[in-house]
């Protein structure tokens, strides 16, 4: 009986001894480890307060090559593949007929039918602007004109709406000649809401095609 007593007792200490570990234990609070909830490194997500997704853009995009033209695209026609404009501009990035077949494609049709094709005609035609502007992007990358920081995507975005030689009468103007598209759109409005990306990776060709 003596020896149940002690067998249980401890047993009982055991325990006693192994749940005293688990004890909670306070340490000093290290303010260097804390984030500020104004300080964009801040993760709020996934989120229980539903007004956290109202200004929420999925997917991000940011700066990179895809957010560039995806925005270009949204501009342009909202992203859709199938859009046909008023004045004949088709596609997702709204190419003129005469675009097409400076870089190889003859079947609108086809085009306007093939998301693939779309994108591949897309960085074509930006591979053929760069090689034509590539000077210009040498000479203005980081200058001020007309209140415009000027950059390489930014005037790649413009010589999509406008065509090459609009950029070039912009900036050999310093800003002064207005160049718009048929609809009212500016170069300068291009050349700033799309400055900044990265377009590095365009790689300029002088007769760059669709293959």
């Amino acid at each position: 009986m003596i020896k149940k007593g002690i067998f249980y007792t401890s047993i009982v200490l055991i325990v006693a001894f192994i749940s005293a570990g688990f004890k909670p234990y306070n340490s000093p609070i290290n303010n260097s480890f804390r984030v500020d909830v104004n300080e964009e490194t801040s993760y709020v997500y996934p989120s229980q307060n539903y007004l956290d997704y109202v200004t929420l853009k999925i997917p991000f995009t940011g700066k990179y090559f895809i957010g560039f033209k995806e925005a270009i695209a949204f501009k342009e026609s909202q992203g859709k593949y199938s859009k046909i404009n008023t004045l004949g501009y088709i596609g997702k990035y709204q190419f003129g007929v005469e675009t097409l077949k400076s870089i190889g494609i003859t079947d609108s049709i086809c085009f306007i039918n093939s998301p693939k094709l779309q994108e591949k005609a897309f960085v074509v035609l930006l591979s053929k602007n760069k090689y034509e502007l590539q000077e210009y992007i040498n000479f203005f990358d980081g200058k001020v004109i007309d209140g415009i920081k000027i950059t390489e995507s930014g005037i790649l975005a413009a010589a999509h709406l406008g065509g090459t030689g609009s950029v070039k009468r912009f900036l050999n103007s310093n800003g002064e000649r207005k160049c718009k598209d048929e609809y009212g759109t500016s170069v300068k409005t291009y050349l700033k809401d799309f400055g900044g990306f990265e377009t590095g990776a365009i790689k300029a060709f002088k007769n760059a095609q669709i293959k």
